[in-house]
């Protein structure tokens, strides 16, 4: 076995507020999958549970926003904010992976997630998900989540959706597989020395 506990507690505490929201995010990579999510948006709490869940990252996020308007600012603000508690709970990313990647099903659903802790932020996403709504959620916040997320964390991300058909299905398919390939990339492997770069950085 090499995986083991880090010996640093990698944790992020990140606050921030705006005239159009207030966001405060809490995040232990080294967790249980325990959360308590508050944003306003329903669904967008079960996803960001999920994330939670399937990440092993205990996770706390209270959000307020101009929900009057839209969804916008605050799954965006969020998507800011969690990134950079994320960056700042993986400190230096020494011995981390840096890679990760998960297939996750969900019912007639694939989605895919691929990943690159290296600081060099970049989304491509491919998921055909329409218009409209699942819950509260305006289904093209996706995407501009996963955008904030990984500028914010410094995150090379890829997603995409092989299949599938049901809205709920594809995007719940997503955030497991965010929060699985995020953990894979964040695990110790007391085999790395230092980064796992041969810059010297990440």
């Amino acid at each position: 076995m090499c995986d083991k506990k880090p010996e640093v507690v990698r944790e992020g505490f990140v606050s921030r507020q705006t005239q159009e929201t207030r966001v405060n995010v809490s995040v232990a990579l080294d967790g249980t999958g325990e959360s308590r999510i508050a944003t306003g948006i329903g669904f967008f709490d079960h996803m960001l549970t999920l994330f939670a869940k399937h990440g092993l990252f205990t996770l706390e996020i209270q959000a307020t926003g101009d929900l009057a308007v839209d969804c916008h600012h605050t799954v965006e603000d969020v998507g800011i904010v969690l990134g950079q508690a994320l960056q700042q709970a993986a400190g230096d990313k020494r011995g981390i992976r840096r890679y990760g990647q998960f297939l996750v099903p969900m019912d007639e659903a694939l989605a895919q997630v691929i990943l690159d802790f290296s600081g060099r932020p970049f989304l491509v996403f491919d998921a055909e998900l329409g218009q409209g709504r699942v819950g509260e959620l305006d289904v093209e916040m996706v995407e501009e989540f996963l955008r904030a997320l990984a500028v914010n964390a410094g995150i090379t991300l890829h997603v995409r959706v092989l299949y599938g058909k049901n809205r709920h299905h594809m995007i719940e398919a997503i955030f497991k597989a965010l929060g699985r390939a995020l953990a894979q990339s964040l695990e110790i492997d007391p085999r790395v020395q230092g980064v796992p770069s041969s810059k010297g950085m990440l």
